[in-house]
């Protein structure tokens, strides 16, 4: 067999759904783990839902999942057109496509077609009423020669005429799969507006770009018969085909990019007083929006509604599990398994399942894809994700997470310096899932001295019992805390120590009270790194608030 290429050619529409990462990923192992090649080509033959915004995102994304491609569009050192198949966008190939589409008018095998979307309404819902798919067909009696007359001057589809018989797909997964003629339409291969439609350009750009193997979900599985049929007509090499099996949320639905939209919906309709400004669309725009199911909200507008609602997004996309805070060793490792395993056990007797890309690379194969939808869980995820982050070393940890929040907690990074970070990593990182719940240990940084709430009982236990009681000893203490240089971590935990062996104290009853003046709790990451996250001057602050708010 010659070389493996691979492709993965999504649209540009938005940011990449995890089902598609998934699809990436096991065409660039593929292409890989066999000596080959991975394309990676942008289809955005659909002008009004395509941006250049949404193609660099996607780039973005394969990128900070480690998915790299050897032909396609640059990015930093990776991509090119080492082969001279480019360029990788379609709107730049309307030759290519304008030629290959000629060479099916001559032949008979493509036609102009002038229904008006009107007209194939009412074709549609004749069919319904009678209970028939409606399948689109070459009427009786179509003069060709006519036809392309009137399309020099009439706006036009073009449709590629059907062979009349069965199809057959050999596909690496499924087996060998039939279409009946019966049951595949005339499609539409390049539309009123000039570009070739999906179907038609992947054909075309499969076979320029030399790829020998079409790696993709099954929902595009009834797409391939009609491919098959277009590649046969124009003479090309039929690649071989592996369809792989869906990925279903745990209650059985599809995943989806609506899901986020469904879950803000369900809030806004909960809360009742939500306004069109709320959301930040027009008037017409909102009720259009409550009104239809089918129209959803602009990813732009309705995070922050999200947001204002206190709703948590599912992750969809792999800008989600980015922004939740997922290191991406963990989201490639865990979607590797959705529908593949490499079916070794561990020394326990336990399934492998924790391995990293070279692994992949080197077992991927379709032998061990599966044919029933997976289920996507995030519990499971998030396993693998507390397990990744508590095997850095901490200052790998303070690093990765200093990144995260760059981009995505610019209040953090304004409170802490990267310094401040490296600081509290070891105490960060054991607790922290997600790199977006790392926030959670420190929680208190974040809070005003004049915001803290104290709670009750931790104050009663700690500050007003014992003899002497908490509050006397943090009242006592708190000169030692001025007057230390440096207010580093060692050195505090060094004054804490010292102090309580002088009084002939245990550590409980000074950290407690100091706890409880910081946080309002009796609970805090350890106190030495504590108190330097906040600062002297902070930490004083705070410690007389407390004791003006609950001493005794």
């Amino acid at each position: 067999m010659s070389t493996p290429i691979t492709r993965f050619a999504p649209s540009p529409t938005g940011h990449l759904h995890i089902g598609g990462a998934r699809t990436a990923l096991f065409c660039a192992a593929y292409a890989h783990g066999h000596g080959g090649r991975f394309v990676l080509r942008i289809e955005d033959t659909d002008q009004k839902r395509s941006s250049e915004a949404a193609a660099a995102g996607i780039l973005e994304d394969l990128a900070w999942l480690g998915i790299t491609w050897e032909d396609g569009p640059a990015f930093g050192s990776i991509g090119g057109d080492a082969r001279g198949v480019g360029p990788y966008y379609q709107s730049q190939r309307l030759d290519l496509y304008n030629a290959a589409i000629q060479k099916l008018i001559d032949s008979g095998q493509a036609y102009p077609c002038f229904d008006t979307p009107e007209e194939l309404a009412e074709m549609r819902k004749e069919a319904e009423a009678n209970k028939q798919t409606f399948i689109y067909r070459q009427s009786k009696g179509y003069d060709h020669d006519s036809a392309l007359k009137r399309a020099e001057t009439e706006e036009h589809v073009l449709r590629f005429k059907m062979p009349a018989k069965a199809v057959t797909v050999k596909d690496e997964i499924l087996g060998e799969v039939v279409f009946k003629y019966e049951e595949l339409d005339d499609l539409v291969i390049r539309k009123r507006d000039g570009f070739p439609t999906y179907h038609f350009a992947v054909v075309v750009d499969d076979e320029a770009m030399g790829v020998t193997h079409v790696i993709r979900g099954q929902e595009h599985l009834n797409n391939t018969p009609r491919h098959v049929a277009l590649i046969e007509a124009l003479g090309y090499s039929v690649p071989a085909f592996a369809h792989l099996p869906l990925i279903f949320n745990p209650d059985g639905s599809k995943m989806s990019k609506r899901d986020k939209d469904k879950a803000v919906r369900a809030a806004v309709k909960a809360a009742g007083d939500v306004t069109a400004e709320d959301a930040g669309v027009d008037e017409g725009v909102f009720k259009k929006w409550q009104k239809d199911k089918s129209v959803q909200l602009p990813q732009d507008k309705l995070v922050p509604l999200a947001e204002k609602l206190h709703v948590e997004l599912p992750e969809i996309e792999v800008e989600d599990f980015r922004r939740s805070g997922y290191v991406p060793e963990a989201v490639v490792n865990y979607i590797a398994l959705l529908g593949w395993n490499p079916g070794e056990k561990e020394a326990d007797g336990k399934d492998l399942e924790r391995f990293d890309r070279a692994y992949l690379d080197s077992k991927f194969d379709f032998g061990r894809v599966g044919k029933a939808a997976s289920k996507f869980d995030r519990e499971k995820l998030r396993a693998f994700n507390f397990d990744l982050i508590k095997s850095m070393e901490p200052a790998e940890f303070a690093k990765v997470w200093r990144i995260w929040a760059e981009r995505y907690d610019e209040l953090l990074v304004q409170l802490l310096s990267a310094e401040q970070m490296h600081m509290l990593a070891p105490a960060i990182q054991p607790r922290a899932i997600t790199l977006s719940e790392a926030r959670q240990p420190i929680a208190f940084l974040f809070v005003d001295a004049d915001a803290i709430e104290y709670d009750e009982k931790a104050v009663a236990k700690f500050m007003h019992k014992g003899e002497p009681a908490g509050a006397d000893v943090l009242r006592d203490f708190a000169p030692r805390l001025a007057e230390l240089e440096p207010f580093a971590p060692e050195a505090i935990e060094a004054r804490l120590a010292d102090y309580c062996e002088h009084e002939g104290l245990k550590m409980g009853s000074l950290a407690q009270p100091i706890r409880i003046a910081l946080t309002g709790a009796a609970v805090s990451p350890p106190l030495g790194v504590s108190l330097a996250a906040l600062g002297k001057e902070e930490v004083l602050r705070r410690i007389e608030r407390c004791l003006s708010a609950v001493g005794v």
